[in-house]
């Protein structure tokens, strides 16, 4: 299954969304360095900031969705790999990285991350084209920042 991403509005949100985007960034600043320090800081349970920590995103800084991390599951078959990549490019993102685990019971783990600042299309879009591979499951959003 695709998920489908929508910019809102905040006022119409929980209030607990911004504030698991605040906890993220005391994190990432390293104002704190513990998650139960900044969950108590900006004051929600540390059950919230794990349940939306990488499902909310801020759009501050105009370029949010410049850089993401996707992960996908690939059967183990001869040049799969090769189409995804392909798919990658046609949609024109670059690759940043990629980690791909060795098989386990015929299936490998993959984790890219990419450059969507000359994307041509919508980040589902994408991760639609990669999960209608033959052999690609699990398409998944990980993170995008």
């Amino acid at each position: 299954m695709i998920n489908k991403y929508y910019i809102v509005d905040k006022s119409i949100l929980p209030d607990s969304y911004e504030k698991v985007i605040q906890a993220r960034k005391l994190i990432d600043t390293g104002e704190v360095t513990q998650v139960s320090e900044a969950t108590k800081k900006v004051g929600i349970s540390r059950g919230t900031y794990y349940k939306y920590k990488d499902l909310v995103f801020n759009n501050e800084r105009g370029d949010w969705n410049k850089k993401a991390v996707i992960s996908f599951m690939l059967d183990h078959q001869k040049g799969i790999l090769s189409k995804v990549l392909s798919i990658i490019s046609e949609k024109n993102a670059s690759i940043l990285t990629i980690n791909q685990n060795i098989p386990i019971h015929q299936i490998a783990s993959v984790m890219i991350s990419l450059d969507f600042s000359e994307l041509t299309c919508t980040v589902d879009e994408l991760l639609e084209a990669i999960g209608n591979i033959s052999g690609a499951t699990k398409v998944e959003l990980v993170s995008i920042e």
